[in-house]
């Protein structure tokens, strides 16, 4: 019996070492069991995760720079609306030019007083130069100009061409304070607030012209209704004074 439990005593310890002999073997050669792949791989793949191209989303902020891009396209509109400006005012100034030539030109030949006539000749002689100097500055900003009066200044030349003698007179040098008010505040926003210097500079140049010419308007139209005054009251014989005193 003392034999027998000797001899399985050593058959388990030799049990015990070919186990461990095999488990020695295995983990020499690199080959774990498969019930350690997972285990084994799991370890690495954070390794992985941690390669990834985060720092390259980082390059995104370059989409500010495009944002600094849209900002230059809103500078844009806002030149663009300058340019648009520009060139509203050599329509319009186009426009008025032409109309105060031919306005001038009917109170040459449909006015009374010779202040009226002599003003019509102002009008054609200097809105003919600032016209051809507008033409000049649209030449070379690439704007084609209108080359007649625009619809509204039409039905005004047909209503004035309808009238003769003193009430042509007075119309007239009504409508030419109203119209030289309108161009002179016209002018003075182009010469402030313009955006291209040729056109601020055309602007500038005209005004001192347009302010003149609302002074003779004035002047002229004041003159008209002192007239007016003179030949009610020419019974009493002041018609001289009263025509001598500008209202």
């Amino acid at each position: 019996m003392q034999n027998m439990k000797q001899a399985g005593f050593l058959a388990g310890l030799a049990s015990m070492a070919l186990l461990a002999t095999m488990s020695f073997a295995q983990m020499g050669t690199g080959a774990p069991a498969p019930g350690q792949n997972t285990p084994m791989g799991a370890p690495g793949q954070p390794g992985a995760m941690g390669a990834p191209g985060a720092p390259g989303t980082a390059g995104y902020p370059g989409q500010a720079g495009t944002a600094g891009t849209m900002g230059n396209q809103s500078g844009q509109m806002g030149t663009n609306g300058g340019k648009m400006q520009d060139h509203t005012f050599m329509t319009k100034a186009a426009q008025g030019g032409l109309a105060e030539v031919q306005l001038g030109q009917l109170a040459q030949q449909n006015g009374q007083s010779q202040e009226v006539k002599d003003f019509g000749q102002r009008m054609v002689t200097d809105h003919t130069k600032a016209n051809d100097q507008l033409k000049q500055v649209a030449s070379q900003q690439g704007v084609n100009l209108p080359t007649s009066p625009s619809a509204k200044d039409k039905a005004e030349y047909d209503r004035l061409s309808k009238l003769q003698g003193e009430a042509f007179d007075k119309a007239y040098s009504k409508m030419m304070v109203s119209d030289h008010k309108k161009d002179v505040s016209e002018f003075k926003r182009e010469a402030d607030s313009g955006s291209d210097p040729q056109v601020k500079n055309f602007a500038s140049e005209t005004l001192p012209v347009l302010q003149e010419h609302l002074q003779m308007a004035e002047k002229m139209n004041g003159t008209e209704k002192s007239q007016g005054h003179g030949s009610k009251k020419s019974s009493s014989g002041s018609t001289a004074s009263n025509s001598s005193q500008p209202q």
